[in-house]
């Protein structure tokens, strides 16, 4: 009886080895043809396909390790049931071979992690100062849009004060509101009234429009430092935790292998 339990085990054992190796194998060769394919085409010295190439591979950095894991997996089933006890540290074995990949993969996102918050950094400052360089100009714009919207208005008063007949007609219809017919009998009694009237009405849009200017700045500002904030916490830490979880895997397990 035990004589077959033990023929069962060594059956099934190569299998169950075969059947991780081969996953873990298929799991790593994707996942590294996803990170290489997707951030085609390659812009490597644009700032902006650097932060997305970056949170592509954090976003899918952990597919490896998995596969890594798998690996691992096989080569102790082989061990626990003897089928490599004399080869167990050659090269060639898979498991030996996910273990340097892993180191590589943790130095590799310790370079990420440096990288990705120096862009994050740079980008961000570059979007601030965008931000106010075109908050800037809409303020330089202001007299301009003031004078066509205020001038329009300005014209339009002019050209009805200019005629008494339309004038009257405008008041007698009781379609304007109140205030606004009382002005423009005001206007029609004192021209000089028109002038007050014009420059206290520039006042209050140059207030209004110093006001929008500010808040649209302000809302551009805090996206602006949320996004980048979002992105240096989960992809900055993800890509350090990733660096850490391979280098643990990696180093360690290559020591625990050479001293196997």
């Amino acid at each position: 009886m035990s004589s077959t339990k033990a023929l069962g085990s060594r059956q099934i054992s190569p299998t169950v080895s075969r059947a991780l190796k081969t996953a873990g194998v298929v799991i790593i060769l994707l996942a590294l043809l996803d990170i290489v394919v997707l951030p085609i085409p390659f812009q490597v010295h644009e700032r902006v396909w650097q932060i997305n190439f970056a949170t592509q591979v954090v976003d899918r950095g952990i597919v490896p390790l998995v596969g890594i894991a798998l690996l691992l997996m096989g080569s102790w089933v082989d061990s626990i049931s003897g089928l490599r006890s004399g080869d167990r540290k050659s090269p060639i074995d898979l498991g030996f071979l996910g273990l340097i990949l892993a180191s590589i993969l943790g130095l590799f996102f310790i370079l990420v992690f440096f990288l990705h918050l120096n862009n994050v950094r740079i980008n961000n400052e570059q979007v601030l100062a965008r931000i106010n360089e075109e908050a800037t100009q809409a303020e330089t714009q202001l007299d301009g849009r003031l004078q066509l919207e205020v001038g329009q208005q300005r014209q339009q008063l002019e050209q009805l004060l200019a005629n008494p007949e339309q004038l009257d007609q405008v008041l007698a219809s009781g379609q304007l509101p109140e205030d606004q017919a009382t002005q423009l009998r005001e206007f029609r009694q004192n021209p000089q009234a028109l002038d007050q009237f014009v420059e206290r009405r520039v006042g209050e849009l140059r207030q209004q429009f110093q006001t929008e200017i500010g808040l649209r700045r302000e809302q551009a500002t805090n996206t602006a430092k949320a996004e980048s904030l979002k992105s240096g916490l989960r992809i900055g830490l993800g890509s350090l935790l990733l660096a850490i979880g391979y280098i643990i895997v990696g180093w360690l397990g290559l020591r625990n292998w050479k001293n196997a």
